[in-house]
């Protein structure tokens, strides 16, 4: 009898998705955050099988959820198949172990599933050493009763410790490599230093925008490259330069990571170096998804993150990106001052897949580029000037 064929790939794994808001939230906004979730969630390869909310006034110290909901989400576990439980706030250490011993699965928070796609995402050694770093800053206080043992870690976070003493054994492992992750990039934070100088006299425009709005696709045109540009969150996260000539003047042109809504504080002090190409940049692209329902929310949290790290007073392009997939409802953001502290604010609709307003842009962006260009080098605006005479 012929053996029968064993099948080699692996069943999708599946996720419910947990969220306290509260009592004041509008349920629009706590079901925006919830597809958000979903996305993350799907980005990590899980597909969402069921959703929770509940209002509070605030969350349950002990479980995070109340005991009403923690018992309807115990009855869908009965009856469906689940692997992970995602909550999109961050749960304390013991939330986490009380979570786990009632409902017998893997409980993951907002923090950890968005390292779990950095570390998925990360590919040049700064990144790994970024994401790497993040993620034993998230493991250090949650090491109670957990299995750490590095030598022998086979599935990661929530798994069981076996005591004191190996505790206090990871502890130290843990913090020893923290010391030397920190070096390391220590080490490659002075190295693009370095490199940002010798790129003083070049005008430096940055990319900024939540996460999977089209930064990447405009890099794309403006720069005539082939970068990756997935429909996914976090498809770039090293900051990639290139060298872009708009009209006989030369500048630099910067695509960024993605910002988004409760980005783990880890993350961006462990991103540090990447921000500061943004931190130092002298003009800002701010790429927004004009045909997402949440567009003005996504606009404040990259604002929100750009005065965190002091870099809100630039002038700024308001680039409204996939105009040819809004609906009347979106046409009034392309009206409104979208100004920032400096005052230097200008507004834009365009698509980058489908090239509208590509050649208004570059305009646009040639005015003010050539503007700082002539700052730094006002000989090359008298040289231009007794030419046109």
């Amino acid at each position: 009898m012929p053996k029968q064929a064993v099948p080699t790939h692996k069943p999708q794994e599946t996720a419910i998705l947990v969220a306290v808001a509260p009592k004041q939230q509008n349920e629009l906004v706590t079901q925006a955050y919830l597809e958000e979730l979903a996305f993350l969630a799907e980005t990590l390869g899980l597909k969402t099988v069921g959703v929770f909310t509940q209002k509070l006034e605030k969350p349950d110290s002990r479980t995070f959820v109340g005991k009403g909901k923690l018992q309807e989400i115990m009855a869908f576990l009965q009856q469906n198949e689940v692997d992970t439980i995602i909550f999109d706030d961050d749960l304390s250490p013991s939330q986490v172990r009380n979570l786990e011993a009632e409902l017998k699965r893997k409980i993951i928070d907002r923090s950890l599933l968005i390292l779990n796609i950095f570390a998925l995402r990360a590919k040049t050694a700064q990144a790994k050493t970024q994401v790497e770093l993040a993620q034993y800053q998230y493991l250090l206080p949650r090491l109670t009763h957990m299995w750490t043992h590095l030598s022998r870690q086979k599935g990661g976070i929530g798994m069981r410790g076996p005591g004191e003493k190996e505790l206090e054994t990871d502890r130290q492992i843990i913090n020893d490599r923290i010391s030397l992750l920190k070096e390391k990039l220590a080490e490659i934070d002075r190295q693009s230093t370095v490199r940002r100088k010798a790129r003083k006299n070049m005008v430096r425009v940055a990319l900024v925008g939540y996460t999977n709005v089209g930064k990447s696709s405009l890099m794309n045109l403006l720069a005539k490259e082939t970068l990756l540009a997935e429909n996914k969150l976090f498809a770039t996260l090293d900051a990639t330069v290139r060298k872009v000539v708009l009209q006989g003047i030369p500048f630099l042109l910067t695509d960024t990571v993605g910002f988004i809504r409760k980005l783990p504080t880890t993350l961006i002090e462990c991103f540090k170096s990447t921000l500061d190409e943004v931190r130092e940049a002298d003009i800002l692209l701010h790429v927004a998804d004009i045909s997402s329902p949440h567009c003005s929310e996504q606009i404040e949290v990259v604002n929100r993150t750009l005065v965190e790290i002091q870099a809100a007073d630039k002038p700024t392009i308001m680039v409204f990106n996939k105009i040819d997939l809004m609906n009347d409802d979106s046409y009034y953001l392309l009206s409104q001052p979208f100004l920032n502290s400096n005052s230097q604010s200008y507004t834009i609709g365009i698509s980058a897949t489908q090239q509208i307003n590509i050649d208004k842009l570059k305009e646009m962006l040639f005015n003010l580029v050539s503007k700082r260009y002539y700052q730094i080098f006002p000989n090359y605006l008298n040289l231009k000037q007794e030419e046109s005479t």
